[in-house]
């Protein structure tokens, strides 16, 4: 199953940073029973960070490359996260060649950190190979407060 973890793009400076929300929902599939309520697992909300730095290098490459994930160098989780919380995903770029990229970001609730990563290593493949390129931009345009597409 494909989860899409992103709702939509809030700001983003090409080859520099981006910056995402995610409005959670009781109603989704992914929640974890801990005992204590509903949870989301830590692996998506990292999801969620990488997902937005995949954004990240498809708008600072004009959708020709895309990050496929190899490494995360060190990440934590500072609390759970609830059903109906906004998370909030900014990912900066902190080295980028045609070939791979590294990246740190933070996953936030109401302006406190859920989760950071650091040395998130990407190897950047050919968009056209996963994905159509013209979903692709009608997906960014949407993400982007653009609206539906036609």
């Amino acid at each position: 199953m494909r989860f899409h973890l992103i709702d939509r793009i809030e700001t983003c400076a090409p080859r520099e940073h981006i910056t995402a929300r995610k409005v959670t929902s009781a109603e989704e599939t992914y929640w974890q029973d801990t005992g204590d309520g509903p949870v989301l697992p830590f692996g998506l909300a990292l999801e969620a960070l990488c997902q937005s730095a995949t954004w990240l290098i498809m708008l600072s490459t004009d959708h020709r490359l895309r990050a496929a994930l190899l490494a995360v160098g060190e990440a934590t989780a500072h609390r759970p996260v609830r059903p109906g919380e906004v998370l909030r995903m900014h990912a900066t770029v902190e080295s980028m060649t045609e070939e791979a990229a590294l990246l740190d970001g933070t996953v936030t609730v109401d302006g406190e950190n859920v989760l950071e990563a650091s040395g998130i290593l990407c190897a950047l493949i050919d968009a056209e190979r996963l994905d159509d390129p013209a979903a692709t931009r009608r997906m960014a345009h949407q993400l982007q407060g653009g609206g539906p597409v036609g």
